[in-house]
């Protein structure tokens, strides 16, 4: 019997109704994350996110393994790509996302708590995405992408592994142990987040919902006479899509992407109103809209160069083990390093109810 042609989608928007009550609740963002690690001496959040990494490794990997979907199949692991074009677009998302105060998941988190802001960032950094990938900046991506791809020996830690005359099946596992096993170890040294018992269940959760992404997109949705994206959590090009879809709905297809998206903004709008936290809020003067404009025009473009955002490529890139995802997230650190802490540094934001604090 094929499946159920909907079955992704469906799979989508509840995935992203659940990320949207996690995100909420707990404040998981790399942007507040490095924020409060390197300008507050706050570790709990970055460790959250090293643990959602952590957990997204080990299960994917493991489904990988079983056989539940074919990683080879998804965007990260072509044989070829840029690392250079990564690189630098991973260094504008980061700086992007700083100037946003939040990357494009944040964005839609907020949005459902009533944050006006966020619905100008979304917008905004739509267009920009749909621009460099298919509009006016494409050919000059695509020709950065031409004169600068390669197609190196080994393009994930697993295929590296292997050359130790390791088997396929334990070279995945061993590189994947190591990799979640560095990072669950890393976020457990902390005793202040041992204690936060919301913060590692926000990581834990998060990071079985890009295994469970994979698993919708790879083996619920596969159908050899109708093949789908194999895919998962990610936001720069769903977000691109979405506005679109908005727009031009009667002669596009819902897919998995672009029912993430609105699942994300109602998960994060249902816990705002049931927790009392929802509140609508807006710019407070015209260089705060500049400058959050400037943001999500430098994260849609950026991240559609890296081929990912600081989930796309952090959490489900790396879960895929692919050396590529690996380029493309340490530019976005870069970048989010060069507006939090180099010569480019940008002011912190207001204060604001924006500012959730972490669950415990």
């Amino acid at each position: 019997m094929s499946p159920d042609p909907h079955v992704t989608v469906y799979a989508g928007f509840l995935i992203g109704l659940t990320f949207g009550v996690v995100g909420l609740l707990s404040g998981f963002c790399l942007t507040s994350s490095l924020r409060g690690y390197w300008g507050q001496g706050d570790g709990r959040l970055v460790r959250t996110y090293a643990l959602a990494i952590g957990v997204a490794v080990a299960a994917t990997q493991l489904l990988a393994g079983e056989g539940f979907v074919d990683l080879g199949k998804s965007i990260y692991l072509q044989p070829s790509f840029s690392a250079p074009l990564m690189f630098v677009g991973g260094i504008i998302f980061g700086y992007g996302m700083v100037l946003s105060n939040g990357c494009g998941s944040r964005a839609l988190v907020l949005l459902g708590r009533g944050n006006l802001r966020s619905l100008v960032v979304v917008i905004v950094l739509g267009i920009a995405a749909q621009m460099t990938l298919k509009g006016l900046i494409a050919p000059a991506r695509i020709t950065v992408l031409q004169a600068s791809q390669s197609a190196p020996k080994f393009i994930s830690l697993p295929a590296l592994a292997g050359t130790l005359g390791l088997g396929e099946t334990f070279a995945r596992m061993l590189a994947g142990v190591v990799v979640s096993g560095v990072l669950v170890i890393f976020a457990f040294s902390h005793a202040a987040f041992r204690r936060s018992a919301g913060q590692i269940a926000a990581g834990l959760i998060i990071g079985l919902l890009v295994a469970a992404g994979w698993y919708a997109t790879g083996f619920l949705g596969a159908d050899d006479f109708n093949p789908i994206p194999v895919t998962s959590i990610t936001f720069v090009a769903p977000v691109a899509d979405t506005v679109q879809y908005v727009m031009l709905s009667t002669g596009l297809t819902m897919n998995f992407g672009v029912a993430l998206v609105p699942g994300v903004v109602l998960g994060s709008l249902v816990t705002a109103l049931v927790t009392r936290r929802f509140h609508l809020e807006a710019y407070t003067s015209p260089s705060h809209m500049l400058r959050s404009v400037t943001g999500a025009a430098f994260m849609g473009s950026g991240g559609a160069m890296a081929y990912g955002c600081s989930i796309g490529q952090g959490l489900t890139g790396v879960s895929t083990l692919a050396l590529a995802s690996f380029v493309a997230i340490t530019g976005i650190v870069a970048g989010a390093a060069i507006g939090l802490r180099g010569p480019l540094r940008v002011a912190g934001p207001a204060p604001s109810r924006d500012s959730t604090s972490p669950a415990r």
